[in-house]
């Protein structure tokens, strides 16, 4: 059978998975009576919560005499490990444009890698249905940054078909694309314009993992075959050697695994029976070993510490407590997520964990709580690196769309946070700016920006390149915040004494600890607060006695909003049940000795 490789690409929410869902629906691949959810290979439930795309997945589809392998790609930069690794697997990709937003920042990330692989590019310029589209400025656009990105002649003859993935409908003619009710168009400009893979299939095997599937290992065929019971040997990264025999092979066809007995150069496969291998090693012919090249990606920008929890309440949630069970599965972690590292601080049961952006720490973190695991985490800090005997540190592009009442506020709080205004474009109410900002100055932003905007702001960014370092301190909190002095039940007679001095956290009937944050300060220092304490009984009779408490709705945040907010000297906690912030040191006496000393150095 002709195979295509193909990844479908673009920024997050541009339509990828929905793409992908139609074209399932309409190339006949599935039964009639076959029915699929929406997003249906968005299948991990924080994928599902959060509408993105967060693992890359592999579907296939069969369409005329041809079978067509299909890579689901992230949007967000923060998961771009997961579109590096699979860039040997495909020989084209698929760049969906929303046809109103036009490119955006992850759009250029994305489409360097394809360009980069030197895969062939198809333009799907998605939602022409949209109330308000702009084709021709579209098409500008995407011409214009492929240019930028150093596309040779090739690539920049580059087809364009036009699509509305929500209504299953393509053409080659703008206005007439959602008038045709199917995908035939793209699916022929597919086996058209794709290549069909160049490969090897009689010589010794290779094969490279790019994806790890539950307890088995998705890659290509880049060279020979392979059979179930075959004797195999891994090369390993160390350039070691270790052999294993397949249990069992898969192929893939719509949503389904299919078992089957063997497998040739150039299709995408799951292997089973391999034993601790790592994303990117080749397995080859026992006796004809012959190593690919290790796959390379970036290298990240933020890192965070990770701990074991040892806050009052340790233990109460979570089924996995201790450091053995935390770094055995941070490594296991490090086998599926080739953009992630995990280095243990000695003499501790701590480990810095370095990714490629908040959100791809924050999905770890989620991930581990809801597999039971309780553990503490610091503050996002970016990997500073010294170029040239000049310490640099990481900048990102970022585009902001919001109301125009909103983006004066949007403006000083950037410029607060050293970035630079780079474009600026007003219409129908809305604007939208591009900055070139520190990583840092993103830390803690997001919190904010939803605030300023009222929850109508848009905002995407996306790595830019190293840059001088410009100051130590890049948006701080301005405001302290508020700290149990007791451990106990918070009361709502304690928290309305309190509460005068700022904003609280928590509600009456909450366990707390000392060292426990449980508000912002309306000042810039920290104030230690009794919550626990009960109103004294007396026999007296007052004409108060019965009145009601009533409180202010305590502020929430949730995983992300945390580390958004907290400073150098706290913590996150993290269970199971709950999410806590805390301070490094819990009792006021050591936060004392630890200032003094910090002061005296």
């Amino acid at each position: 059978m002709n195979i295509r490789n193909i990844a479908i690409i673009a920024h997050v929410d541009h339509g990828k998975t929905t793409l992908v869902d139609q074209l399932l629906k309409l190339s006949g691949t599935l039964r009639d009576n076959e029915h699929i959810a929406e997003r249906a290979m968005d299948s991990n439930a924080i994928e599902r919560e959060r509408g993105i795309t967060i693992l890359a997945k592999n579907t296939a589809i069969n369409y005329k005499d041809y079978r067509i392998n299909i890579m689901d790609t992230p949007g967000h930069a923060d998961f771009g490990g997961e579109v590096e690794r699979i860039m040997n697997m495909v020989d084209g990709v698929l760049l969906v444009v929303d046809a109103y937003e036009g490119t955006m920042p992850q759009t250029r990330f994305v489409l360097k890698k394809a360009l980069a692989a030197k895969v062939k590019p198809i333009v799907v310029i998605n939602k022409v249905d949209r109330p308000v589209v702009r084709i021709q400025e579209v098409m500008d656009e995407v011409l214009e940054l492929f240019m930028e990105l150093g596309a040779d002649d090739e690539q920049l003859d580059f087809p364009v078909v036009f699509t509305s993935a929500l209504q299953g409908t393509s053409s080659l003619d703008p206005d007439i694309a959602t008038q045709v009710p199917n995908m035939d168009c793209l699916f022929d400009m597919i086996i058209n314009e794709i290549p069909e893979p160049l490969v090897d299939e009689e010589g010794p095997l290779q094969f490279q993992p790019a994806l790890l599937d539950y307890n088995d290992y998705v890659g290509r065929i880049q060279r020979g075959h392979i059979k179930v019971n075959e004797s195999v040997t891994c090369v390993r990264a160390d350039g070691s050697h270790s052999q294993f025999r397949i249990q069992k092979l898969y192929g893939f066809l719509g949503l389904h695994r299919i078992e089957i007995k063997e497998a040739f150069a150039g299709d995408i496969v799951a292997i089973a029976g391999l034993s601790d291998i790592g994303v990117g090693e080749t397995v080859c012919t026992t006796g004809k070993e012959e190593a690919l090249p290790l796959l390379k990606v970036d290298e990240p920008t933020i890192q965070m510490v990770f701990g074991t929890n040892t806050s009052p309440f340790a233990g109460k949630d979570g089924k996995f407590v201790t450091a053995r069970q935390i770094e055995e599965r941070l490594f296991k972690e490090t086998n599926r997520d080739v953009s992630l590292k995990i280095e243990r601080i000695p003499n501790s049961e701590e480990w810095i964990v370095s990714g490629r952006g908040e959100l791809h720490l924050s999905i770890l973190i989620e991930n581990m709580r809801r597999e039971g695991f309780e553990l503490q985490v610091s503050k996002p800090k970016v990997i500073i690196k010294e170029i040239d005997g000049v310490k640099c540190e990481p900048y990102e592009e970022v585009n902001i769309e919001a109301p125009d009442d909103c983006i004066g506020n949007v403006i000083e709080s950037l410029g607060y946070r050293r970035g630079t205004l780079e474009n600026m474009v007003s219409n129908d109410g809305q604007t939208s700016i591009t900055y070139t900002i520190p990583s840092r100055g993103l830390i803690g932003f997001m919190t904010n920006f939803l605030t300023m905007t009222k929850g109508y702001g848009i905002i995407s960014h996306s790595f830019l390149e190293y840059r001088p370092m410009e100051g130590e301190t890049v948006g701080e909190r301005a405001l302290g915040v508020l700290v149990s002095i007791d451990s106990g039940q918070t009361t709502a007679y304690a928290l309305g004494s309190v509460e005068d001095r700022g904003v609280m956290f928590v509600e009456p009937g909450v366990e707390v600890y000392e060292g426990m944050i449980v508000g912002e300060h309306s000042r810039d220092n920290d104030l230690v607060v009794n919550v626990t304490k009960g109103k004294q009984l007396t026999n007296t009779r007052s004409s108060s006695k019965d009145s009601t408490v009533v409180l202010k709705r305590p502020r929430t945040f949730n995983l992300e909003g945390c580390l958004d907010y907290i400073n150098d000297d706290e913590l996150v906690e993290v269970t199971p049940e709950h999410i806590r912030l805390r301070k490094r040191y819990l009792t006021e006496q050591e936060r004392r000795q630890q200032h003094r000393l910090k002061a005296n150095k």
